[in-house]
Order: structure tokens, then sequence, then C-alpha cells
């Protein structure tokens, strides 16, 4: 053999590679089933390894330079090309910066691969299996699709010929006509018509209403919005009117009355081997992350359905629809998916909504007649944000207000025309917050600034605190007054900071009392009880006292959930990422789970919602009503 040929041939050095490809694995599959709510480092730890097997191959394979450099030189150019073949939901993972570091570490596997199998191959059947492997690799993305992120971490992988959730409900419901579901008694009064900015016919035709004969008022559009309809449930219904008289509203939308995630005056059952939840019903539903607004029997919520976004109103005792108002946008991105991010808001008669690309609604709330609509991203000069408008409108005295990203928004509540605009402070995925402070009742928002305080009249800033990073959340107010906001990073939730807020005839001060990594949220809201606050540390709950933020317990796992308290018996109801329910003990003494079982299937990061012994939970595919058994009076 030729002294040339014998250098080319000479062995490999494989073992760092094989035990780096070994390790790869371990930490890939092994990590997500020892530590579920970590997965995301066993992911890292994957892609870690991956870099580590590229630099072996480079720099201490013993490859010829031709194959070192050719091997890598291809996976680059395979990893370049994915982009124009792979699901746009791959393409997209990770604002479209995953595409490019995913798929190293089924890369490094087929290069360890090869190498092992190509060991004693000619020089071309090895080159030959190198580059097979390599393409292999790259070709298997183009079989996969995915349904987003989990809050622990990692992605929900699929086959992507299999339809999505979305697709199975709208080959379902086919071109199924909302115009024929059955009219529902609403506990809503109304007044006759006065100076409404869209007369009710006009209102009727603006939206494209479609009674059930066939006949449709109009079909002009208003200008501020996309072409939109508004399907009734029944020519019985009402038009909209100008200001409607104010019932009683159980649930008004986000979190509840104060959005605070808080039911007093309610005790239940908690030994649920007993006295389980008994389901009521449960219905397939559009995606998105949006909870509920209650009144009386209807309850209402966004989703998505194809081409339209919608605003849809059920009944709460058998789960079918009243009516559906659509508007003509979709928005998706590839970590939290389609549809719209906000709850409804019910006020004066009227439901507020809030789309995933700005669309600010007022419609009737009997009807779903559209009474005004605005674009919030117009209003406010700012572009859609990354995972789209989040915001749930808020309603305080006759004023609506959003949260145009960083940017607070006022509507005039009963003609929509624009009353005021907030400062410009980043990127915020926050709502704005109703809160009484040292007796003047502020709005608050936190965002990629920290918190800013407005006067809910006229927008003007009261006061103002620093702690750069990003919101998500709700802040919460102490029984002292205090305020209590968080942080967060590209890697999760930083902490939590309580503010002291007061102020005199001169300004509004806002001093630190203390920061605390003990609680550590990042889109899981938290709750305040007994001088103690309640929430997600990551996935994991976690419980800290409030006169100096230290932690008092830590422990259980359910992922990305949300809660309700029920402070009259000091119990969380947790609904975790799963869909599933839990009873957890709103005690500091130590962690305790009280009960656990399964509610609905699939990604849940919506908030429940509890009127009455009435629960509702919903998530992107499915929602569901449960009848809770109450606790003999006390």
């Amino acid at each position: 053999m030729p002294a040339s040929t014998a250098a080319v041939r000479r062995p490999l050095r494989l073992w760092p590679g094989v035990v780096l490809a070994s390790l790869e694995v371990l930490l890939f599959l092994v990590v997500p089933l020892v530590v579920p709510d970590q997965a995301i480092f066993g992911l890292l730890g994957a892609v870690a390894c991956g870099a580590l097997v590229l630099a072996w191959w480079l720099f201490f394979s013993r490859a010829p330079w031709l194959e070192r450099i050719g091997a890598a030189g291809l996976m680059v150019a395979g990893v370049i090309a994915l982009k124009f073949v792979v699901d746009p939901s791959i393409a997209g993972a990770g604002q479209g910066r995953l595409l490019y570091i995913l798929p190293l570490p089924l890369l490094a596997l087929a290069l360890v691969a090869a190498s092992v199998a190509g060991e004693r191959a000619s020089i071309n059947a090895r080159r030959a299996s190198l580059a097979a492997a390599i393409l292999l690799a790259c070709g298997a993305f183009t079989l996969i699709r995915t349904e987003g992120v989990r809050g622990a971490g990692g992605f929900d992988f699929h086959w992507r010929w299999t339809p999505t959730a979305e697709d199975r409900l709208l080959a379902k419901v086919g071109a199924e006509s909302d115009a024929t579901a059955t009219a529902l008694p609403s506990p809503i009064a109304t007044t006759p018509a006065s100076s409404s900015p869209v007369a009710p016919a006009a209102a009727s035709a603006a939206a494209g209403v479609t009674s059930p004969a066939g006949l449709t008022a109009g079909k002009p559009a208003p200008p501020t919005t996309r072409p939109a309809t508004s399907e009734p449930a029944s020519a019985t219904t009402r038009p909209a009117t100008s200001e409607p008289e104010i019932a009683r509203v159980e649930w008004p939308g986000f979190r509840g009355p104060t959005r605070d995630d808080v039911v007093p005056g309610v005790r239940i059952e908690t030994d649920w081997a007993k006295n389980p939840p008994l389901a009521l019903w449960r219905q397939p539903i559009g995606p998105g992350w949006s909870s509920f607004a209650v009144q009386g029997d209807l309850i209402y919520t966004q989703e998505q359905r194809g081409d339209h976004e919608l605003v849809s109103c059920y009944n709460r005792t058998n789960g079918q629809v009243v009516w559906r108002h659509r508007d003509a946008v979709r928005f998706y991105e590839s970590n939290g998916g389609a549809g719209p991010r906000a709850t409804p808001t019910i006020s004066h008669g009227r439901v507020f909504t809030f789309g995933a690309t700005g669309i600010v609604n007022a419609l009737d709330a009997r009807t779903g007649a559209l009474v005004w609509t605005r674009n919030a991203s117009t209003e406010a000069n700012v572009k859609v944000p990354t995972w789209a408008f989040t915001s749930s409108p808020l309603v305080v005295d006759d004023v609506v207000i959003v949260a145009a990203a960083g940017r607070l928004v006022g509507f005039d509540r009963a003609t929509g025309s624009r009353r005021w605009l907030g400062p410009t402070h980043g990127v915020s995925y926050s709502s704005p917050h109703l809160a009484t402070i040292d007796g003047m009742p502020q709005v608050l928002l936190l965002s990629a600034f920290g918190v800013t305080s407005v006067a809910p009249a006229d927008g003007k800033v009261l006061w103002e605190h620093e702690w750069s990073g990003g919101a998500i959340v709700q802040p919460a107010i102490t029984p002292e007054g205090d305020v209590l906001i968080n942080s967060i990073s590209m890697m999760g939730g930083v902490g939590v900071r309580r503010l002291a807020v007061s102020h005199t005839a001169a300004a509004w001060t806002a001093e630190e009392r203390w920061t605390t990594n003990g609680l550590k949220p990042y889109f899981s809201d938290f709750v305040v009880h007994k001088a103690h606050a309640f929430g997600f540390d990551g996935n994991i709950l976690s419980c800290i006292n409030l006169s100096d933020g230290k932690r008092v317990w830590k422990g259980g796992r359910y992922g990305a959930g949300q809660m309700i308290l029920l402070p009259d018996q000091d119990v969380l109801l947790v609904l975790s990422e799963e869909g599933e329910l839990a009873l957890v003990s709103a005690m500091p003494d130590k962690f305790t789970e009280l009960a656990r079982l399964p509610a609905i299937d699939g990604k849940t990061w919506n908030h429940p919602v509890l009127v009455g012994d009435v629960l509702l939970v919903r998530n992107g595919q499915e929602m569901a009503a449960f009848k809770l058994a109450l606790a003999a009076r006390w």
C-alpha cells in the first residue's frame, strides 16, 4: 500500500465521539423522564454535546481534512436548505433561530454513527456514508411539525402529516352555521338606544349580521378594522344599545372581579376520592390562550378557527354556542401557536375584547352585534409583538384600557374614540391592573421597563419603578398596600420585588423593600394570602413570606399551570399544564397536595374560572365545565 494511502487510512480516533454521542442521548431522553419540568436542560445539554461532537470531528478525529471540512460544510448547507422545506412550525421555532440549533444533536449522532460504520470501509464508501447520514438527518426534520413549546422546556413534536387539533375541529364543524343555534335567556337588561356612535341598525349592518331567515342587514365593514361578522343565535335577540343598564357580573374578565384569582365565599369538598368534580360538559374549541368571562348563563371567550379570530359566547349550562363574532385575521407563531391571547371583559352590557393583531371590539353581550371597533396597534403606533397582543381589556368608569405592547391606550367606553395614550416602555405581555394605592385608584402595567402607574381617567403617569427585563404576569397588592412586581428574562422568571408606594402633595414615591429569587414566576400568575405569596417558581409551586421575601417551601410539579385561591378554606385550586386539576393547601407550614385528577387533554396555559360551584377550564383544543361539591356550611 502506498504511503499516501496509508496516511489516509489511519484509524479514526472514535472514542471521544462515541462517548459524547452516548451522553447526548442520555441527556435528551432520560432528563425529561426523570425531571419533566427541567426538560429544557436535557435539550440544551444535547445541543452542547452536539457542538462538542462537531469540535471532535474537526480537530481530534484524525479524519482526512477533506472529510472533516466536507462533512461540516454539508451540515451547514443542509440546515440552510431546511428553511425552505420544513413545516412552518419548525421554520419559525424560537423566532426562526432554533432551526439552526435543533438539528445539531441529530446531525452529531449521524456523524458519529457513519464514522463508526465506515471505519473499515473504503475511502469512497466512508465518504458516501457520511454524506448519506447527514442528508438523512436533515431530511428527518421535513417529516415533523411542532405544536409549540412547553413551559418546562422542549417541544411537542408530531408527524408532519397528522392533523392539528384545529384541523380536526374545522373538519368536524365543516360549514357550521351558528345562526341555527338556540337563543338563551340573558341576565343583561338594556335601555332604549340614545347616542350610540353606531346606531343599532348600522351596527348590525357593519357587522354583517345574518338573521335565521337569511336576510343580511348590510355588509360594509368599519374602516378601522378588517372585515368582521357577528352571527346571532336567534332573531329574538335585540340589537346593541348605547348604555345598557348595569347587571351583576359574576366573573367580569381576566382572573376575576379584581384580577387576582381570589374567590372568597366559596368552600368546596377537598376529598375528591369521595366527592370528585362532576363533568357537566366538554366541547372542542379553537386554539387560543384566552380564559372566560361569565355573566349569568353566558360565558365568553376568544378562539381561532381557520382564517378568522372569534369572540364566542357559549351557554354555561351545556356548552352550546349562543353567538360568535368573527374578524378576518389570523395570528400564528411557532412557540405559542395560533389564536388570540387575551380574555374578554364584560361591562355595562357589552363585551370588550382585544385580538392578537390589535383589534379592539365592543360587542353587545346578548347578541354579539358590533358596537364599535378600533385597532390598538394603529392607535398606539406600535407593531404586533413577537407573541402577539395579549392584554385583557380593563374597564374603569367610562374608559376601556388595553396594553398595546408596553403602551397603555384608553378608549371611550361608549364611542371607542381614543381618550389617551400612556408612555412607550418597550414590550409587555401583561395586562393593565386596577389598584387603589394610598387611597387613589390607578392602573398599573408591568413592562420591559419595570412598572408604570397611570391615572385611569387621562393616562397621566403617577409613578414608575424601573426593573428591566420583561413581564407577562400581573402585579399583586399586599394587605398593607404595597405592590409586588416581577421580572423575567429569556430563560424564565428572575424574581419578585416588593415596593412601598406612597405620595405627598408634591409627588409619588416607590421604594424597594426587598427583592427575592425564592419565587420566580414566568407566565404563571401568583396569589397573595395571609402574609404569603403562592406561585410557580419555574414549574414548581413555591411559597414566600411577604415580610422579607424568603422562601418558606417549594414542592409539587404542575408545569406552567395556573391557580385560583379559595381564601375561606386556605386552598389553592391548580390547573396544571397537562390539564390536571389539583388541590393544594395554601398554608405556609409545608407543601401539601390534597387531591389531583385529570380534567382536559392538551397543553393548558389558560386561567381557570370558578363561579359558585361551577369550574370552567379550557386550553387550545378543548373546554369543559365541572360541578364541584360544596362543603357543608361552617
